[in-house]
């Protein structure tokens, strides 16, 4: 069944020295794109979690967070005092080529990237339990992305339904349509049967045959909608499959347009190309 690329996830959990969050967004991309925002204390575990997600994800484009927030009790604050005297040498250095420089500001000065130290986080329960976490909001995010993707199955089956339709339509009406068309030509050559070369004449019938005949568009039709069923029920990421047929099925109807004698074919033609661009524009968001 098809998944949706649009997802969202989040998973918060709570612990004696304080807690961890991870959040997850993914929308719709040609590829599996990744991105991570989280602690520099963490970046050693980024690799493992991303090949993780990489196991559950094929397309889409990820947003990953990971948050720690420590307790008071269990985070004091670290000044990273070597950085900080680096900073404040630069800054005054850089102050006395200015005219009336602001002063520093400690609290400013504890601003600036890796002044403060986070506590340390390579302990073995602390990356056990984010690996947890992170695994369990994977999950989430590919039962949102599942039922998403359910949705959508169930959008595109109407769609396909409402193409069968008007392929009926259309085949129900060729034989008065060829019927009409026999009829104008017949009236055509009675009136000038005696002005007509019979060979030129038999050049037209064949090209006026030939552009009538659209049994063979429907039937590619028709076996594109089958087809199109088929990928929906495989288990396998599908959004480029299904984007195949839709420029194949979209071709058969620009060409049953192109072939029209009736006004009924040209409405089939141009209610077909609207049902086709309903499930595209949908499908641009499957997996």
């Amino acid at each position: 069944m098809p998944r949706s690329m649009t997802a969202f996830a989040r998973t918060t959990q709570d612990f004696a020295w304080g807690n961890v969050s991870c959040e997850l967004r993914s929308v719709n991309h040609r590829f599996l794109e990744i991105n991570f925002k989280m602690p520099e204390t963490l970046r050693g575990m980024e690799f493992s979690l991303r090949e993780a997600l990489r196991k559950e994800l094929v397309r889409g484009k990820v947003d990953c967070t990971l948050q720690v927030a420590y307790k008071e009790s269990f985070a004091p604050i670290e000044i990273n005092i070597e950085l900080a005297e680096k900073y404040i040498r630069a800054a005054e250095n850089l102050a006395s080529k200015m005219t009336n420089p602001a002063p520093l500001s400690a609290l400013e000065i504890m601003r600036w990237p890796e002044i403060l130290k986070e506590p340390s986080s390579k302990e073995a329960s602390l990356e056990a339990s984010i690996k947890e976490i992170f695994s369990a909001t994977c999950h989430k995010l590919v039962s949102c992305r599942q039922r998403e993707g359910d949705e959508l199955s169930n959008f595109i089956a109407q769609k396909l339904i409402g193409i069968e339709e008007q392929l009926v339509l259309v085949r129900r009406a060729i034989p008065e349509i060829l019927a009409r068309q026999r009829k104008r030509l017949n009236d055509r050559l009675l009136a000038y049967k005696n002005e007509l070369d019979n060979i030129r004449v038999e050049q037209e019938m064949v090209l006026i045959i030939s552009r009538a005949d659209v049994q063979e568009e429907l039937d590619r039709l028709e076996t594109h909608v089958i087809e199109t069923r088929r990928v929906l029920a495989t288990e396998t990421p599908i959004g480029r499959r299904l984007d195949f047929l839709m420029q194949e099925l979209n071709r058969e109807a620009n060409t049953l347009g192109s072939k029209s004698l009736s006004d009924i074919t040209t409405q089939a033609s141009v209610e077909l190309k609207v049902l086709i661009e309903q499930i595209r524009e949908q499908i641009q968001n499957i997996e």
